[in-house]
């Protein structure tokens, strides 16, 4: 059986209060995903691999650069593409399922890819736009990504 993969996309930067969310999001999501992928940088990208290899699941990072060093020390398989922003289209193609944190234009293009593929899209404070799901707490974008990988 497929391993089932959720991404989780945000800001390279990040307020504290956006880190402890991505934290306490990865813990949650690592009792319901068997892998997470994200762009394997800081800030969102760090916090949530932080918390998802805490409660012992598996990180890939598909990085923007050809420099594995690059990728934060929460990544457990570092891919990297020289692909600079283009990689974005890969994180979420490799997903099962997608949850936006708030971040600014890079975000909104993995969003972007998300709708245009039909890749089921959560979004936890990040951008309104329709055709994503709109929640309010991380318990509530954990039920829905156990829902949606069912």
């Amino acid at each position: 059986m497929r391993k089932k993969i959720v991404a989780v996309i945000g800001g390279h930067t990040c307020k504290k209060e956006v880190e402890r969310i991505a934290l306490n999001l990865g813990k949650k999501l690592a009792k319901v995903g068997d892998i997470l992928v994200s762009g394997g940088l800081s800030g969102v990208m760090e916090a949530v691999c932080q918390g998802f290899q805490s409660a012992g699941g598996l990180t890939i990072g598909i990085i923007t650069s050809y420099n594995k060093n690059d990728a934060n020390p929460y990544v457990d398989i570092v891919i990297p593409t020289g692909l600079g922003f283009a990689r974005n289209v890969l994180v979420v193609k490799a997903a099962d399922v997608v949850v936006a944190l708030p971040g600014e234009s890079g975000t909104l293009s993995e969003i972007a890819y998300c709708l245009q593929f039909g890749i089921p899209l959560i979004s936890l404070g990040s951008w309104d736009i329709p055709g994503a799901v709109q929640v309010k707490t991380v318990e509530e974008a954990v039920k829905k990504v156990k829902a949606l990988l069912k």
